[in-house]
Order: C-alpha cells, then structure tokens, then sequence
C-alpha cells in the first residue's frame, strides 16, 4: 500500500477540484511508489489522487500526464486535474474504486480487453513518448541472464545445464524480436491496471508508456492472465515466438534478484509471471521444457482447454 499524499499536496488537490478534502482514503493494492489516495470532496465528489514522492516518480508521473493531456479515448480515466510545481507533480482522475477489477477473469472481459488493446495500438501516440526500441538494452533480460546467471538459477526454475541449451537460441530471439512500430503500447498491461466500468475499459498506471510495437502489450499480459485463471498465453498472444522470449527473459533477469530497488512483492509477482512465461518462451522456440524443480503454481485453473479458444 503506498503512502497517502501529504495535507501540501491534499491542499493543492482541493485548489484542482475548488473545494476542500474531506478525507483522504488510501489505496490498496498496486506497486507504484507514488502517494495515492481516494480523496472525499466536501462537496461529496470523490477522486483518484498520484503525487510523486521522488524525482523517479515525478518522471513517470509526467509521462503518464502526457497520455492523458495528449490522447481522448474511453480506455483512458478521465483527467479532472493536475499540477506541475516543478518538483512533485500531482495527478487527479476520476474514482475507479467502485468498478469491477479482475480477476476473476472469464472469457467476456478476456475478449473486452483484448478489442480494447487493438484500440490500444490503434490510437497515435503523442508527442515526446520513449520508443521501445531505445529500450531494447533494458528489455533484453537473457544478455544480463549470461552475464550474471545465478540470480535466476536460485529460483529452481531450471538446471544449469538447460539454460546453457537453451541460451543462445533465447539471445538470439531477444535480439531479432520487432519492438519499433507506431502504435501506443501501455507497456504495463496486468489485473491490478484495469478494470470494467460500465461499458467501458480502462487502464490505469501509464508511466511507461510508450511508441513501438503493440503486441508487446499483448505478450506482457498473457503469463499474469494464465496465473489468476485464464487460458494460455499462447491464445493471447499466438506469435511470434521472440515476444515470448524476450518477456521470459525481461522476468528472468529480474526476478531472482534481491528487492533493493523495488520493494519485495514487485519480485514475487515478477516470480510469478516469469513460472509461466519460461514454459512459453521454452514451447514458443521449439525448445525442451525446463527441468527445475520450482515450476507449477502459475497454470491456471481446471477449464478445459476449449473453453479459453478465442
């Protein structure tokens, strides 16, 4: 749960909305380390309150500014304010407390999500957005993976001797994979960043925004899908098979490391993804399934397979 925004910037939200907080609610759930809050208007309104809490913060928060002053799209939270002093900006949006949020996910809200990414890739990124592939160093997880191996072997995941089979086919995938395009990528596509109200999709948490191929997207959402119930990544995102290595190798670099940096739950949900995406990326390349004894936990329910054919 992330700090509530302090009374300076409650006051500097009362002043966006031109009336008083009342009360200030935190927020459950979520890895930002941004201040947030369900701020209670005293004219009975109520809001989404993110104000950064360092100059980290601060810059995703502008990023995310960006989308919502740039782009006018049902899957957007409507944008009722914000305020740049400079140094810790503060974004307000409309309360999506109230609507459903998954999971459970079935196979409505699968295919709803699904038409609303194609929006998603669809709509013109604006101006001043990062492209994916100047991120292609920082998305390329096997390159670190070879350099440093033992993080992610002391997740059991695999044996040794696998990854040293599999590995130059994964570096090769991740460095061939198309990550450049003109589509709006979200780039954080999760359960916890979205949520139906209504008739409406919407996604949250857009500081990494970015231009580039959309079905990253795509294949940065199927191993969480499969882990809270849903169908294989494979029906989510069919191909081609470098998407499901470079997200296999994106977590595998990360997720056997220490907290440091990011708290501890950013890691056991990086575990998480990384139990299904491994599998995928293994299945996706042709490649012999890996032999660690720390795999299962993260295949999903008992449907049957047909259930999930999209």
């Amino acid at each position: 749960m992330a700090d509530i925004p302090t009374p300076e910037v409650l006051e500097r939200v009362a002043r966006i909305c031109g009336t008083a907080v009342k009360e200030a609610l935190p927020v459950l759930g979520g890895f930002t380390e941004a201040a947030r809050c369900i701020a209670i208007l005293a004219d009975g309104r109520t809001c989404f309150v993110k104000a950064a809490t360092s100059d980290a913060t601060a810059g995703w928060l502008r990023r995310e500014h960006r989308i919502y002053a740039g782009v006018k799209a049902r899957f957007l939270a409507r944008m009722l304010g914000w305020d740049d002093d400079s140094a810790r900006p503060v974004l307000v949006l409309e309360d999506l407390s109230r609507a459903p949020w998954p999971p459970p996910w079935t196979r409505e809200p699968i295919r709803r999500l699904q038409a609303t990414l194609n929006e998603v890739a669809a709509t013109p990124p604006p101006e001043g957005l990062p492209r994916l592939e100047d991120q292609r160093a920082e998305l390329a997880g096997w390159s670190s993976v070879a350099g440093n191996p033992g993080p992610f072997l002391s997740l059991g995941l695999c044996t040794p001797a696998w990854l040293d089979s599999v590995l130059p086919t994964f570096l090769a995938a991740e460095r061939i994979v198309v990550l450049d395009g003109p589509d709006l990528v979200h780039m954080d596509v999760r359960s916890d960043n979205v949520c139906f109200p209504e008739d409406r999709v919407v996604l949250v948490d857009w500081n990494w925004a970015s231009r580039g191929n959309g079905r990253v997207d795509l294949a940065f959402w199927a191993p969480s899908l499969l882990a809270e119930g849903g169908p294989p990544p494979e029906e989510i995102c069919p191909g081609p098979p470098e998407l499901a290595a470079t997200v296999a190798g994106f977590f595998a670099a990360r997720a056997g490391l220490p907290a440091g940096e990011v708290p501890l739950r950013v890691r056991t949900v990086q575990k998480v993804q990384l139990r299904t995406a491994l599998p995928w990326a293994a299945r996706s390349m042709g490649l012999p399934a890996p032999d660690g004894t720390a795999q299962g936990g993260s295949t999903g329910d008992t449907k049957k397979k047909e259930e999930w054919i999209f």
